[in-house]
């Protein structure tokens, strides 16, 4: 239900296209008919959904639990003979009256009855959908949803040859074609040109593709995995209200890059939206899905060029998409410049510069974004030339948007003209003066001797004195630090010292406090700023932090172990899943993950019964839990997942799959004492994660 709910708000904020959204809705019907029907039907149920969905939509996804109730399958989108049911863009032309209404029709351009060019009997067998659990040419175990648009289903697969040849990255991402869209005639062709495409657009800013393949009917793209979340998920998050320009602009410059490469090698992305930019764990921004990406600058010698156009498959974003494109005019770079000033605009803001209006209803609306108040004069004149609806008055490359937006391009002639006067003033000053204070050079009369006066003596003034010296400040020191951050029980801290000022971020206390501890630490000698970054605990995690916290702090400064959730904010609902991301450190390792949980309890996760092999190679990336394994329950509030590395086993065998906390931490602080002495404290290395669990409405 929670990808059911997923696709549906994705669709109302403009992430997806309707086509997705129901060529989304169709492969997990197919999955489950019976329990996904159900589900569907208690979405559809909602006065709230039932009012923010269109009519049309929501009559569709009503016909789909319809048929499932049935024991019908849907047809694909593009073989029904219902004309209103489908939303695929086929030979579209422009709309002459220029209306709200006909661009809106032009976005959803409907198929003829039953087109030929569309109909297609599937093979035997084909209609199949493979999923989490499948293995594709015996090689690709597909473990996780991580994504999924009108062409495919995006997995996180397990490459079975890279495991064994004890590859620290044995993951990748697989797109596997949704079961309509493998009925389109052209979907090989799609799929073949897509990583033609992707290979040629080998940049650091752009996913890596590998290749293209098939198993039986499947027909899937490998390319690479990356571990992190889309800028999307970032814009929709509860409380987004904008960002600074000084942190928007890596981002946006991370996409601009990836964009010019694209534009510099003829390509224009066509459906650049912040579901397709990922912002990776280590920081960089990558765009993916160049899908639908066309040609605009065709070489003479590119035999394949006209052959086949994936733009005739209508996929595009309303919100994103610029005028020429809801116009279907040839695709143009300034098309992905006025999606990128979207995206930079509600980055700024936490909103969409027209309200995720399309650029056609916005522009017959006389529709105009306000300012946003971090930019300056000349930072929105170039966001706004960006956003022009005329593709003519638009920024015309990406360089220029970029360079605009950082505020590079200046007034060059006037500056120089400026400091061209103000050195001939500069120079007359200085001859004036000499002049002045030279009256006889130059103007010697005749028989003169020609040399000049000696000058006439003058007082010699008197030697400085020097200032006595300032006093020295007393300098801030770890140290010093450390013995305050001692006194502080129920935390895990981590503090740096730069200068005069003293950071501090972990774990604290409630009852300490940020506000408490920062006026603990201003009172320090040579301490002039002091920042606090830490997460509230509550007093039931106290004991734990007492056993973990010094590793933690070890582990925090010398090691890139990390434990971290999938869910937005670390918050889960009753019946989600819990997933988790899992870095280990640089060395054979054992790993541990425990979910403290309100109740007293502790619950171990790994390993247990079903995965009792939990050995890691060094610096290796892992998810758990991916398979549904765990989901949310009662009792619900703050509790905590902790991630425990240990060169040898903690424990002869299994743990109970739930036990005391109490027991639990008194066995563990023993295990990790022995470890400790044995290896060293840097070889026991942790890491814990807070998570807010909440019942479902």
């Amino acid at each position: 239900m929670a990808s059911l709910s997923h696709a549906i708000h994705s669709f109302q904020s403009g992430d997806l296209s309707e086509y997705e959204l129901l060529a989304h809705v169709d492969r997990v019907l197919a999955s489950d008919n019976t329990e996904s029907a159900r589900q569907l039907e208690e979405l559809l149920s909602d006065d709230h959904t039932r009012i923010m969905l269109p009519p049309e939509v929501y009559a569709e996804l009503r016909k789909r639990v319809h048929q499932r109730e049935q024991g019908q399958a849907p047809r694909p989108p593009f073989e029904r003979g219902d004309a209103e049911a489908t939303r695929m863009q086929v030979n579209p032309q422009r709309d002459p009256t220029g209306s709200q209404d006909g661009a809106r029709d032009i976005s959803r351009r409907t198929l003829p009855t039953n087109p030929p060019s569309m109909t297609m009997e599937l093979p035997a067998g084909q209609d199949s959908q493979k999923g989490i659990g499948d293995t594709l040419n015996g090689r690709f175990v597909l473990e996780e949803c991580i994504g999924f648009g009108g062409m495919g289903t995006v997995y996180k697969a397990l490459d079975l040859r890279k495991l064994e040849a004890s590859d620290r990255k044995p993951y990748i991402a697989i797109k596997v074609l949704n079961l309509q869209f493998r009925g389109h005639p052209k979907s090989l062709i799609t799929l073949q040109r897509e990583a033609k495409k992707a290979q040629a657009l080998a940049h650091p800013n752009i996913v890596t593709v590998y290749d293209f393949d098939r198993d039986g009917s499947t027909v899937f793209l490998t390319m690479e995995y990356l571990s992190g979340k889309p800028l999307s998920q970032v814009l929709r998050a509860p409380g987004f209200g904008g960002l600074p320009l000084s942190k928007a602009l890596p981002i946006v410059e991370g996409m601009g890059r990836a964009l010019a490469y694209a534009h510099e090698r003829g390509f224009v992305h066509c459906d650049f939206k912040p579901a397709n930019v990922v912002l990776t764990d280590s920081g960089d921004v990558k765009v993916i899905d160049f899908g639908i990406a066309r040609v605009f600058r065709k070489p003479e010698d590119d035999v394949e060029a006209t052959v086949f156009d994936p733009g005739s498959l209508g996929g595009l974003t309303p919100a994103y998409a610029s005028p020429e494109m809801l116009e279907h005019r040839e695709p143009d770079p300034r098309d992905d410049i006025y999606a990128l000033a979207c995206i930079t605009y509600e980055l700024l803001t936490g909103r969409h510069p027209f309200d995720r209006a399309t650029a056609s209803q916005a522009r017959n609306s006389g529709l105009k974004p306000a300012r946003p108040k971090n930019l300056g004069a000349n930072q929105w004149r170039a966001l706004k030339c960006g956003l022009a609806f005329d593709r003519n008055a638009r920024t015309p490359t990406i360089q220029r948007f970029l360079s605009d937006l950082r505020g590079d391009r200046k007034p060059v002639m006037l500056v120089a003209a400026g400091l061209g006067a103000l050195a001939v003033a500069s120079l007359a000053v200085v001859v004036a003066v000499n002049l002045m204070g030279r009256p006889d050079r130059g103007l010697r009369s005749e028989g003169s001797s020609g040399e000049e006066p000696a000058p006439p003596a003058q007082a010699q003034a008197p030697a400085p004195v020097a200032p006595a010296p300032a006093p020295v400040a007393p300098a801030l020191t770890m140290a010093s630090v450390a013995g305050v951050l001692n006194t502080v029980s129920c935390s895990a801290l981590l503090p740096s010292v730069d200068g005069d000022t003293v950071k501090v971020q972990g774990y604290l206390s409630a009852q300490t406090g940020a506000a408490r501890l920062k006026d603990m630490l201003s009172r320090l000698p040579g301490a002039r700023n002091v920042i606090i970054d830490t997460q509230p605990v509550a007093d039931d995690k106290c004991d734990t932090l007492a056993v973990l916290a010094p590793y933690w702090a070890k582990s925090r400064a010398n090691s890139p172990v990390s434990i971290r959730t999938r869910a937005a904010n670390g918050e889960l609902v009753e019946g989600e899943p819990l997933v988790m991301e899992i870095t280990t450190p640089g060395f054979d390792a054992y790993a541990y993950v425990d979910y403290f949980v309100l109740d007293g309890s502790v619950a171990h996760l790994l390993p247990n019964v079903r995965a009792r092999a939990h050995q890691t190679p060094p610096n290796y990336s892992a998810t758990i839990g991916g398979m549904g394994n765990w989901v949310v329950s009662k009792p619900f509030g703050k509790e905590m997942v902790v991630l425990i590395m240990s060169p040898e086993p903690l424990f002869d065998g299994l743990r109970p799959a739930s036990e005391s906390r109490k027991d639990y931490l008194r066995a563990l602080e023993r295990q990790l004492k022995q470890v400790a002495s044995k290896h060293g404290q840097d070889k026991v290395v942790t890491d814990f994660v807070q998570i807010t669990t909440k019942a479902a409405r």
